[in-house]
């Protein structure tokens, strides 16, 4: 048998690990970790050999599809953008649950643990298999249950509790509107068939999708009085799902608070899965996007506002994990502008949004395992009472210091010296510049490169604050066991050489996804119909332009060597509650005060609140009037009642006697 007839297997042996694991961990060594790390490790071999079949044979890609229930199916999709998330999710979680083992061997209930991230990456696995849009959905909300459970697993703490239900209620908002969205697509595609569904068409697989685009963007509602396209519709709902897994603005208050979990649960959420759904999402419906007027647009310049808002708070957070929660959202956003930018350049926004989607995987795994490592051993999160860490914990420091440069996009344009976020990240922004001479529009390129500015300062900031200089308190520490840190060794490689390796074939590949066996776009046609103008200059941008991102990292490093490192700037006048700006920045603009005790409380809860009592003193008078007048009808009854029998013979015979007259009337009537 051919290896992609094992396909299945991928997200099923971490499913079958999650129920072993549940089952019998508590019996096992290090709460049963060895059986989720075994069925990861077969998937990422699965995963693996069949992405290497797919690069010589591009168009070959895996399609196995099984009938359901009526005009639904189950299927599974190997295509290249599949291919490589599938292989990337495997193996970033094999070796978070191989870091786990030494993590959480002090923890009270390893086997609930491993059994739950098993289910998480089988989730996120049969997600990024699925070859339908129901599917799909299907296990994006166990992705959701199982980030649930993960980010409350300490749910003794009340503040983890919390943060778990906050994740939970923001994320439901955008898969309502997922959800709708399907709504109005299945709606649409019912009608393009005429409500007649032929049999072995499943409607709402992607191949079927995909050839009726243009039948469902020639449809059209109106909305104030303007006249929208139904697909454009669509898209911006499946976005607004895409904007609550991946963390977009404004759905974004969840994911700082995800730090509650175990910093496993936080690599894991923030590097393999969960927050890469989304993305991911946009990106497997993209021939809709480029056909939806006005939704990559949209796109792009959400993803470049949430780029440059998070960072702009991640400059001023103390707690190394609330740092790297803010480098996740900048970088979503980077990721969505990626996506968005196909307005200018095509399927290769696909490519380059999915690129950087895997480095970031790699070096955000590292930098949280990394920030695992080093408060496994000295015990606290906050950068204020460490420095000098790197004298006690050298591995730990080397491989963040290598995870840094990753993030920030240190490498020489025009070669292939550079870590692997150089290599997407500034592919990112220089397609930014292209789609700017293309629309016109400038905000997101330069919002992006804003953004890297701010990148490279609040991760220096956190490398120097931590590991450089003398200790600030008596933190003692030790370096992390093997089984932490040869994981970290084998991100670090990943973050400093797969970019430089594998961009130009990466690239390529990937964008691609949409011309094989299974779908054959012509994604520029689309782009006429979603309004859209391709670039045909890609590739020939200014010097200055190939530069600036590198230029504005190593500005973002000079300064947070000059303040963090010499200290030339007394930070005392700065962070200060009486400036105005840090205050508001630390304060997290006050999205806390503005969501969730504003909005949420007072708009939501009391409004839910005030409604039911509205509601409940409504039955209550129903209720009451409905007594009354069975009381009342009672007592008049009760008059009746005297308890002597020739009244009763009299309304007896009273009756029967007008009964016979009313039938006699009838009758005669007749």
């Amino acid at each position: 048998m051919a290896v992609e007839d094992f396909a299945f297997l991928i997200p099923l042996l971490p499913a079958l690990a999650f129920v072993l694991t549940f089952f019998l961990g508590k019996k096992l060594p290090t709460g049963g970790a060895i059986i989720p790390i075994a069925a990861i490790a077969t998937s990422f071999v699965i995963s693996l050999l069949i992405t290497l079949n797919l690069l010589a044979n591009p168009e070959e890609v895996v399609n196995q599809s099984y009938n359901w229930f009526s005009m639904f199916n189950i299927g599974i999709l190997v295509d290249p953008l599949a291919a490589v998330m599938l292989t990337m999710v495997s193996f970033v979680s094999l070796l978070i649950h191989i870091y786990s083992v030494g993590y959480m061997s002090h923890d009270k209930a390893p086997s609930r643990y491993f059994a739950e991230t098993a289910l998480f990456t089988a989730s996120m696995l049969g997600l990024i298999l699925s070859d339908n849009i129901l599917q799909l959905f299907i296990c994006w909300e166990l992705v959701g249950v199982c980030s649930y459970l993960l980010i409350g697993f300490w749910y003794e703490k009340p503040s983890a509790a919390s943060a778990a239900k906050k994740a939970f209620l923001t994320t439901r908002v955008g898969d309502v509107m997922f959800l709708a969205g399907i709504v109005i697509l299945f709606s649409d595609l019912f009608k393009i068939f005429n409500g007649t569904i032929p049999e072995g068409v499943y409607i709402l697989r992607f191949d079927e999708i995909f050839t009726h685009i243009p039948e469902i963007a020639a449809l059209n509602a109106n909305i104030l009085g303007m006249d929208v396209s139904h697909i454009t519709i669509i898209t911006l709902l499946f976005f607004g799902g895409a904007v609550g897994k991946s963390g977009q603005f404004p759905l974004h208050v969840w994911l700082p608070d995800a730090m509650e979990g175990p910093t496993t649960v936080s690599a894991l959420i923030h590097a393999a899965t969960m927050v890469t759904a989304g993305v991911y999402l946009v990106a497997r419906t993209f021939p809709m996007f480029i056909a939806a007027p006005d939704s990559l647009m949209i796109v792009a310049y959400l993803g470049a506002f949430t780029a440059i808002f998070a960072a702009t708070m991640g400059i001023v957070m103390n707690d190394i994990k609330r740092v790297l929660a803010y480098s996740t959202i900048s970088q979503l956003g980077y990721m969505m502008l990626g996506l968005g930018v196909g307005a200018a350049i095509g399927a290769e926004a696909v490519g380059i949004s999915i690129f950087h989607l895997i480095n970031h995987a790699f070096f955000k795994a590292l930098l949280f395992l990394c920030a695992g490592s080093v408060i496994h051993a000295v015990g606290t999160h906050d950068m204020r009472q460490l420095g000098g860490v790197a004298k006690v914990m050298p591995i730990t420091a080397a491989t963040m210091i290598a995870a840094s440069l990753a993030l920030a996009g240190i490498g020489i344009p025009g070669t292939s010296i550079g870590t692997s976020g150089f290599f997407s990240k500034d592919a990112i922004i220089e397609s930014a510049y292209l789609f700017g001479e293309t629309t016109g529009t400038w905000i997101p390129y330069a919002l992006s490169i804003a953004a890297a500015l701010l990148t490279s300062l609040y991760i220096f900031r956190l490398l120097f604050m931590t590991f450089y200089g003398k200790p600030r308190t008596d933190y003692g520490g030790h370096e992390s066991p093997a089984s932490m840190t040869i994981p970290l060794s084998i991100l670090a490689v990943f973050a400093l050489v797969f970019g430089g390796l594998t961009s130009q074939r990466f690239n390529t590949f990937v964008s691609e996804t949409f011309v094989n066996n299974f779908v054959h776009m012509d994604i520029a046609e689309l782009a006429s119909i979603g309004g859209y103008h391709l670039a045909s200059h890609a590739g020939h941008e200014p010097i200055l332009i190939l530069w600036m991102p590198l230029i504005v990292a190593l500005a973002g490093f000079l300064i947070a060597f000059l303040v963090y490192g010499l200290k030339i700037v007394n930070m005392d006048s700065l962070v200060s509650r009486n400036n105005p700006i840090y205050k508001l920045l630390y304060n997290r603009y006050y999205q806390n005060a503005i969501f969730t005790n504003f909005f949420s409380v007072k708009v939501i809860y009391e409004g839910f609140a005030f409604a039911g009592r509205a509601i409940d003193r409504g039955f209550d008078w129903i209720v009451k009037w409905m007594s009354d007048l069975t009381l009342e009808a009672g007592e008049s009854l009760r008059q009746f009642q005297t308890g002597k029998v020739q009244n009763y013979a009299t309304a007896v015979i009273t009756g029967v006697s007008l009964l016979v007259i009313l039938i006699k009337v009838v009758m005669e009537v007749l």
